[in-house]
């Protein structure tokens, strides 16, 4: 790992972190992916197009064909071949076989166009960011709706939060890239739907245990079955870990469960109940470059201090309901309730700020229900999709000052924050030809955001805004040759503030005037090997045009956001599936994304026009070898990121790095029992690295005294033992 610093027009001096351990680098330096990596866009563009001539001639088993996975997250079910946008689907050997489970990104990193942070800071959550979108947010998921059997983990204002899905129970992952407002409303970057087990498919009982370097223990148990008309799953996890770093312990307990209900031939119901308890979630902070250089395991001075953290207790209910009127008409409706009580001691301290004890007591609740069907029109098979849906964040958050007496100090927010939606949204498929499908989607979104000042000695900062949004799409499929297929889609998007982002820099309550959602364009066309049977290509080129970009930067620790001017994002995503038999699968994934401000004046008058947007690599890329045999299984992989940006300006670069992880296990049959042992390494190469980047992080400091980084733990090393029944 590198860091690289270049002074402000005018100054002469650079500094580079001294590094005593062996560099992680692959690039360093101030301009993120001009040299190293070289022309491999163009390179794996003509790798690519040279699979998509030699898959096409090639005689390959067609057992396990890509026209039998089916693609759920885009409302109207579709074969993935057939879907018109960028899609990867991961599956449960993927998600659990051999993995620690600490966070959703050791199962994703393979995705194309997917760049996770924070693994290791459980008080500041997984950041996601998908072609860009997301990587603003300071903590948590901005600009990605989150699904977890089909019920959102997103709220109305546009957060969401990853921490509550359990990957002991997930069996299957979607990943859309692409705009998600026509699908789903208020995000830019796409969505991630993640199923858990139920009954049916997952009958059995299993017990799991493990533990690892820094005082890692991690157990799950699960069990499902059927009886008659019913069938139910239910899992539990507990997690206890001390972390690597000082000041980032976390204890964390899951709980997941469906039971379905057969009521008839054409009726299910099934009911989801989840919970989740993070009685400790440490917060280290973030290091700047001295911090950094003279030790890396160790916290900020001001999460020791004040002992940063947060502690989360969140339960959620959901009912769906699936009424088959026949072969080919279906009416699914939902409805949910989530309770999350929430307080956190933020890791800032600044001379006359005392506002960083945050809490706050949220009811998010919401119904939808959408009528499937299907039809001709002049003769052209036609499928379709109506539905409406409603949903309401209920906020009762209190801020106050922080340290030892936080729970007792002076209230200085006190207020109600509401969020609702309404919204109403179709999508057709027109097979135009046999080869022609023409896809179409549109929707329409009321979103209103209000907020109920309690704390009147200020002055009353009560206020709403309220906007109307319509999103369409429009894309064809081509099945050009064989199993292979070209398509084009164009769709809009919009992404409104979170209540977060609508802070008032001048420190009072209520809406920050200044600031508007964002609006995006997004075109892309990809080309796709439609069996996988052997081998599986995926090639998507896209270009997304936003005005208004919500961009943050900070005042006295505090993070606030703007609208920047106008944003260009180009790039191009790859992916290569190659079984190559006797068990053994290689995968490699390749991403290039030119992300950039294209007309951008700061707060200060700085033109930032042209700069690379902060905190995400221009390329990325992963590679994987694994074997899957009767009683045994292993897999060795690599990823590998260009280096970033930490803030707007671009003065600061942090080097890229390549991690090697490796994992692997035993399958014993004991009568009707199997044991199975298993263990893995993270880190392998023992490389330094930057686990989590948190851009324009304290402004107003000198850059080198600036907190961006938080560094990842060096070779960790796990195993384990599960029995399954």
């Amino acid at each position: 790992m590198s860091v690289h610093m270049e002074r402000a027009p005018g100054a002469t001096a650079r500094a580079e972190r001294p590094n005593s351990r062996p560099a992680g680098t692959i690039l360093s330096g101030n301009a993120p992916g001009r040299r190293g990596f070289g022309n491999i866009a163009l390179r794996a563009l003509a790798l690519a197009l040279a699979c998509n001539a030699a898959a096409a001639h090639a005689q390959v088993p067609e057992a396990e064909a890509l026209d039998t996975v089916i693609v759920t997250g885009t409302r109207l079910e579709r074969a993935l071949p057939d879907t018109p946008s960028g899609v990867t689907v991961i599956e449960e050997s993927v998600i659990r076989d051999g993995r620690q489970g600490l966070q959703l990104d050791e199962a994703l990193t393979r995705v194309p166009g997917l760049f996770l942070q924070n693994r290791y800071n459980f008080a500041q959550g997984q950041r996601l960011s998908l072609r860009g979108f997301g990587a603003r947010a300071p903590f948590g998921v901005r600009g990605i709706r989150i699904r977890v059997d089909g019920f959102p983990e997103t709220l109305p204002d546009g957060q969401s939060q990853v921490g509550s899905i359990d990957l002991d129970t997930a069996t299957r992952a979607e990943v859309i890239r692409g705009p998600a407002s026509v699908l789903y409303g208020n995000a830019s970057g796409g969505v991630i739907s993640v199923e858990t087990a139920n009954g049916r498919d997952h009958a059995g009982t299993a017990v799991r245990a493990q533990g690892g370097s820094d005082s890692f223990f991690k157990f799950n148990a699960h069990s499902g079955g059927e009886h008659g008309d019913w069938d139910y799953h239910a899992g539990i996890s507990h997690l206890d870990f001390e972390g690597w770093r000082q000041q980032s312990a976390v204890e964390k307990t899951l709980f997941n469960s469906k039971i379905g209900w057969n009521l008839s031939d054409t009726h299910r119901l099934e009911a989801v109940v989840t919970a989740l308890e993070l009685p400790t979630g440490e917060d280290p902070g973030g290091l700047n470059l001295t911090d950094l250089a003279e030790d890396r395991r160790q916290a900020s001075e001001d999460a020791l201090l004040l002992d940063a953290g947060q502690e989360v207790a969140q339960q959620r209910i959901g009912l769906t309901h699936e009424w088959s009127v026949g072969a080919r008409t279906a009416i699914v409706s939902r409805a949910f309730y989530t309770r999350r009580d929430f307080e956190q001691l933020l890791p800032f301290s600044f001379p006359g700020v005392d506002n960083n004890f945050i809490t706050f007591d949220r009811d998010f609740y919401g119904v939808d229900s959408a009528f499937k069907s299907g039809t001709k029109l002049a003769a052209l098979p036609l499928r379709y999709t109506l539905g409406v849906e409603a949903q309401r964040q209920l906020d009762d958050r209190r801020r106050r000052g922080g340290g030892p007496q936080a729970t007792s100090a002076e209230l200085i927010q006190n207020e109600e924050q509401e969020a609702t939606v309404l919204a109403a949204f179709g999508q057709i498929d027109l097979d135009l030809h046999p080869t022609v499908t023409l896809n179409l989607g549109a929707r329409i979104d009321r979103l209103e955001l209000s907020i109920d000042d309690r704390l009147l000695s200020d002055g009353d900062d009560s206020g709403d805004r309220r906007f109307t949004e319509a999103s369409y799409s429009g894309g064809l499929i081509w099945r050009y040759f064989g199993p292979h297929r070209l398509y084009a889609q164009v769709a809009t998007a919009f992404e409104s503030p979170t209540f977060t982002e609508f802070a008032r820099p001048d420190g009072s309550a209520g809406f920050n005037p200044a600031i508007d959602p964002q609006e995006g364009l997004n075109r892309e066309i990809g080309f796709r090997n439609g069996f996988g049977s052997r081998l599986h290509y995926d090639l998507t080129l896209f270009s997304v045009r936003v005005d208004d970009e919500i961009t943050p930067f900070e005042m006295d620790g505090r993070t606030f956001f703007q609208n920047a001017a106008r944003t260009d994002r180009e790039g191009i995503e790859a992916a290569l599936v190659w079984d190559a038999g006797h068990g053994l699968t290689l995968t490699g994934s390749y991403t290039y994304a030119r992300l950039r401000f294209d007309r951008f004046i700061d707060r200060d008058g700085n033109d930032l026009s042209g700069n690379d947007l902060p905190g995400v690599p221009r390329q990325n890329a992963f590679l994987e070898a694994a074997w899957q045999g009767q009683r045994a299984f292993a897999a060795i992989d690599t990823q590998i990121t260009d280096s970033r940006y930490a803030e707007n300006a671009n003065d600061l670069s942090v080097g890229g790095f390549a991690l090697v992880n490796m994992r692997g296990g035993w399958r014993f049959p004991l009568g009707s029992t199997t044991l199975e042992i298993f263990a893995g390494i993270n880190n392998l190469l023992d490389r330094d690295y930057i686990a989590n980047l948190r851009v324009n992080a304290n402004q107003g400091r000198p850059l080198d005294a600036r907190g961006f980084f938080e560094p990842g733990p060096e070779r960790q090393l796990y195993g384990g033992i599960a029995l399954r029944l």
